[in-house]
């Protein structure tokens, strides 16, 4: 039996693959990428890798462009095998609208056509909660989707063409989709790590409110979830949304932030009227810790999405939000948030 991660030399597929080692050591675990891990991301500006110092990826890389059919030489695929595809064009705003389709569109349909071609039964999908569109209003699974970005958009496609996929033989194939809320953790190289070194270098500010909802989740528990669902899961289609319940606000991820670092930092909150205009300013001068007035909108607007269905499907949190934080913490040697 072996396991297909595409895009996994990313955050989450590297978080994958240690659990997969862990819990089934010595098991085949393919990294399908087209970044060699080590390699420094060109799309993201000081990239970290979610490895700790020394540590290699125990998968074997195979380079791979999910743009493009997928043929793999010299591998024994199997119906047994599975699928975790994690390729994604996803950092927004960041890249040009063709990209997000090109490699979302694409890569699903490709994707899905290497488990036809092999008889593959079992593929976990990671989508976004973008498909949701920026809203208040809080999102179950059963809302209808109406994404405002190319990137939601792209998202929300290659949904359906997993899901057709899983239709031509329900009887059999195996689907679960999640759509994680702010994903964090070691490598992680988000809106997270930003938010920590903000606070701890006295740039943070809460952008207009206190009160705006960030739906998360830890990668380890992601990943683990995902593990859940293979042995727990015979064959249909499942979504979830993947976050803590209910979720927390940005005052709560501060505070807890601070906590377990041990950082004092008051925190000042700067009213919308006035943070708009400087932001704007501050982006004219090469958007210094990732300030612009896109980001700072997407920062005001709540991402308050429900994950009531994935508290009762059986699964049990290893984490809480505190012991979460805590243990990225640990992973950094108690030093920092990377």
């Amino acid at each position: 039996m072996n396991y297909f991660i595409t895009g996994g030399t990313g955050f989450i597929g590297t978080h994958l693959t240690n659990l997969l080692q862990e819990l089934h050591p010595g098991c085949n675990v393919y990294n399908l990428d087209i970044v060699e891990p080590g390699t420094p991301l060109p799309s993201v500006k000081d990239y970290k890798p979610a490895l700790r110092k020394g540590q290699k990826l125990a998968s074997t890389f195979i380079r791979c462009d999910v743009r493009k059919p997928i043929v793999l030489e010299r591998v024994n695929v199997t119906a047994d095998d599975v699928i975790f595809n994690f390729a994604a064009v996803h950092r927004t705003p960041g890249h040009p609208d063709y990209a997000y389709f090109e490699t979302n569109v694409l890569g699903a349909e490709n994707v899905t056509a290497f488990a036809e071609e092999y008889g593959i039964k079992k593929i976990i999908f990671t989508s976004s909660i973008a498909p949701y569109g920026a809203a208040e209003e809080l999102k179950e699974e059963t809302t209808i989707p109406t994404p405002n970005t190319p990137y939601g958009i792209s998202k929300l496609v290659a949904e359906k063409i997993h899901m057709i996929w899983q239709a031509k033989n329900q009887a059999e194939r195996q689907l679960t989709i999640v759509r994680p809320g702010v994903v964090f953790g070691k490598g992680e190289n988000g809106n997270f790590t930003r938010l920590y070194w903000g606070i701890r270098g006295g740039k943070f500010i809460y952008p207009g409110r206190k009160d705006t909802v960030k739906a998360c989740i830890y990668v380890k528990e992601l990943v683990r979830f995902m593990l859940y669902r293979l042995e727990h899961h015979e064959q249909g289609a499942e979504l979830y949304n993947c976050t803590f319940e209910p979720a927390y606000t940005i005052e709560q991820i501060v505070e807890t932030m601070k906590k377990v670092t041990g950082l004092k930092k008051g925190i000042p909150l700067i009213p919308a009227w006035v943070l708009m205009p400087t932001a704007a300013v501050i982006g004219c001068l090469g958007a210094p810790m990732g300030i612009c007035p896109a980001r700072v909108k997407k920062l005001m607007i709540s991402t308050n999405i429900c994950g009531k269905k994935l508290s009762a499907s059986g699964y049990k949190f290893h984490y809480s939000f505190e012991e979460a934080i805590a243990d990225w913490y640990k992973d950094n040697d108690n030093l920092y948030l990377k």
